[in-house]
């Protein structure tokens, strides 16, 4: 559908891809999804303007809302806001890593509940014992 907008000529915002209550894409693997794939045509590709986490409400609550979005949030932002060449390399991810987990930490230094960044699925529990203390 983004390919066919944007070969119209129509500006859009993509969210495929980065829907956070699918609780078992991790954020690794939406660090990973470009938002120009599959568009080859410079001037298509212009047209898009940028992209957007989507959460949907049926798998939260005030309980578990903030380890649903984030780090995962964090990694779509990244992929937006960072050059194509750093989020597209094989290693973008290796490099990522302390970055996104430092900011889960800040995140949960200033109150907000973040998923650890090393667990399986969002909301769930990391796969052994760690700290942000370690920073």
């Amino acid at each position: 559908m983004l390919i066919g907008a944007t070969t119209q000529g129509y500006n859009c915002l993509n969210s495929q891809g980065w829907y956070l209550d699918h609780l078992t894409t991790s954020w690794e693997a939406m660090y990973v999804n470009d938002p120009l794939q599959g568009i080859s045509d410079t001037k298509a590709q212009s047209f898009v303007l940028g992209g957007q986490g989507e959460m949907w409400g049926e798998t939260v609550d005030t309980s578990d809302i903030e380890s649903t979005v984030w780090p995962r949030l964090a990694a779509i932002s990244e992929q937006l806001w960072s050059p194509r060449a750093v989020t597209s390399a094989k290693t973008a991810t290796n490099s990522a890593f302390p970055r996104i987990k430092y900011f889960r930490c800040l995140l949960n230094r200033r109150g907000i509940r973040a998923a650890p960044v090393d667990n399986a699925g969002a909301r769930e529990a990391p796969p052994g014992p760690g700290s942000c203390f370690e920073q």
